[in-house]
């Protein structure tokens, strides 16, 4: 008799209130792919972008359960080095897209991109850390080669992959400036030494910038890239601007003589990246900032508080 296992699963664009669960078979093990008893997960920009819009996508297999990360046990390792229960982590490499994600019960997910985890966080707090401390540690570290003494603006700073660039590179010793647009949010910024409500143009305000993290994207980079001094680095990862290309964008007219641009793609986590963060979160006592926690079986309701906005911090769906 083949076991059932609760998922979501998408064909087509689908509201938030539309989102339910059913009954699927089960993933059975492959080689090359590990089977994960899923314990929690968290929720990402990109899976909203999925389910309105990008489910017409030829490029997304169909019906695919979404879900770009998540944390559980390894319920059959295949012929991997993984053993049964095993803690691991896994995120990306085309969860959600080009396979089934993390909205089930269980994935069937390439072994490349599942990594064993020692942690003393919960499920709940392990679940809020993968896609986004990863897009954190590989924009300060990776791309802005952040030190203790540097001075980092993060634009766009209210929004999980903010608030954990927060944590981390107050834990590495930077002074930190941090962003909003909206005045209520200011007072969540409370882990920055400076909070400043963003009104679109902030080159004309600042000095001693030496790195800037853009979280709002093309709509506000370019103002970015004159807010730092000669010598400093602009990551631009995220897209909280709802811009995602730069349309007459003058490399040699718009980047300041000796300022320095890059950006970070997250689709290729490591085993010693993954490794690195909750070591650096365990030695610090950090715990990631959670905006709300839903049970699977409140999926609909996870989905809806994602699309609203309304939540500061990660939300996160434990099974």
């Amino acid at each position: 008799m083949i076991k059932k296992m609760k998922a979501v699963l998408l064909d087509k664009p689908t509201d938030a209130k539309d989102v339910a669960l059913c009954e699927i078979p089960i993933p059975e093990s492959k080689p090359g792919w590990v089977l994960v008893k899923i314990k929690a997960f968290g929720m990402n920009h990109s899976e909203q972008v999925l389910r309105l819009n990008e489910i017409r996508a030829g490029y997304i297999r169909k019906p695919v359960i979404p879900g770009i990360e998540c944390v559980g046990e390894i319920a059959d390792p295949s012929d991997s080095n993984f053993t049964a229960r095993q803690k691991v982590a896994a995120l990306m490499g085309g969860m959600g897209r080009s396979f089934h994600g993390s909205y089930a019960e269980y994935a069937l997910l390439p072994a490349h991109h599942v990594f064993a985890v020692e942690s003393a966080l919960s499920w709940a707090e392990m679940a809020a850390v993968p896609e986004t401390y990863f897009t954190a540690w590989g924009s300060l570290f990776e791309c802005l080669a952040l030190k203790a003494n540097d001075t980092l603006l993060i634009r766009g700073a209210t929004c999980p992959l903010g608030y954990a660039a927060i944590q981390i590179a107050k834990a590495v010793g930077c002074t930190i400036v941090a962003t909003t647009h909206k005045e209520c949010k200011l007072p969540l910024l409370t882990g920055a030494d400076k909070a400043i409500l963003d009104r679109g143009k902030l080159s004309d305000t600042l000095n001693g910038i030496t790195k800037a993290l853009e979280l709002v994207g093309p709509k506000t980079l370019p103002d970015t890239l004159c807010c730092v001094e000669k010598g400093g680095i602009v990551c631009s990862t995220g897209v909280l601007g709802g811009a995602y290309t730069l349309n007459g964008f003058d490399p040699i007219r718009d980047i300041p003589n000796g300022v320095y641009l890059t950006g970070f793609y997250s689709n290729y986590p490591t085993e010693e990246t993954m490794r690195d963060i909750f070591e650096f979160l365990d030695k610090h006592n950090l715990k990631p900032a959670i905006g709300a926690i839903f049970a699977f079986e409140q999926i609909k309701d996870a989905c809806m508080a994602l699309d609203s906005g309304s939540v500061n911090g990660k939300i996160v769906v434990t099974l």
